[in-house]
């Protein structure tokens, strides 16, 4: 699963990254997004085919659901049945997304007291792309309540340790089809919903107060100790350790 993550390279650089037309947004850096919150995300005007990078809201409400309450329950869409479930189909066919990510966080249980959170990382410091899914959903005085979710796949060697899932992390040369972009059939944009290359990814464990919706600073991206860690740890990249 994916159920927090960080953001915190600067909008107008992740304008830049994904060669986005329009205005950036002015939207802070955070160290803990999570679920109903706001966050930037990479979409395809429908009519000028230019990139746009907006905030929308974490956890997707369909376009037909009487109200927007289940948002929080949909924050990720597994891709093993993204393509035929309801509450996600037509989203895949005609509503795909780029959501940019610093990281992400994911826990383990390691003896006694609350889980050990870890956070993973690109390994080149770059930010992560993950697949997701956008909708709009019309409130019941007019206006448009634009939310995404998060596509998540079988966890590769390096996460399984700390849990069976993960997002589904794009490479590049993978952006223009999920967008639209480019020509591709149901077939060829399930085979993208891959696991990430572990060689690519680091993990490090951080301060449980990333526990915390509440807790929301760059010290949550610090090395922590860890009572019993999985191999493979790793420091966090140099983009990660920025001040707030």
């Amino acid at each position: 699963m994916c159920g927090r993550y960080f953001l915190v390279d600067d909008p107008a650089g992740l304008r830049t990254f994904y060669g986005c037309d329009h205005d950036t947004p002015n939207h802070p850096a955070s160290w803990n997004v999570a679920p109903t919150q706001d966050s930037l995300v990479v979409r395809r005007h429908p009519e000028t085919g230019a990139r746009h990078l907006g905030l929308l809201r974490w956890g997707l409400v369909p376009r037909w659901a009487k109200d927007d309450s289940g948002g929080a329950r949909l924050m990720n869409a597994r891709a093993d049945g993204v393509a035929d479930k309801p509450s996600f189909r037509d989203a895949f066919a005609r509503r795909r997304c780029l959501v940019p990510a610093s990281g992400f966080y994911e826990w383990r249980q390691e003896g006694a007291g609350p889980k050990q959170p870890y956070a993973i990382a690109l390994r080149s410091g770059e930010p992560m792309t993950l697949a997701g899914l956008w909708e709009g959903w019309k409130r019941p005085d007019g206006t448009w309540l634009r939310t995404y979710t998060i596509v998540t796949t079988d966890a590769n060697a390096l996460m399984q340790p700390l849990h069976h899932r993960m997002p589904v992390i794009l490479p590049r040369d993978a952006w223009a089809a999920w967008l639209g972009e480019e020509e591709a059939g149901r077939d060829a944009l399930l085979d993208l919903l891959r696991p990430f290359p572990q060689e690519a990814l680091r993990i490090w464990p951080v301060d449980k107060r990333v526990n915390r919706f509440s807790e929301n600073d760059a010290e949550l991206l610090r090395r922590a100790e860890a009572a019993d860690p999985p191999a493979g740890l790793d420091d966090p990249p140099e983009a990660c350790r920025r001040p707030g």
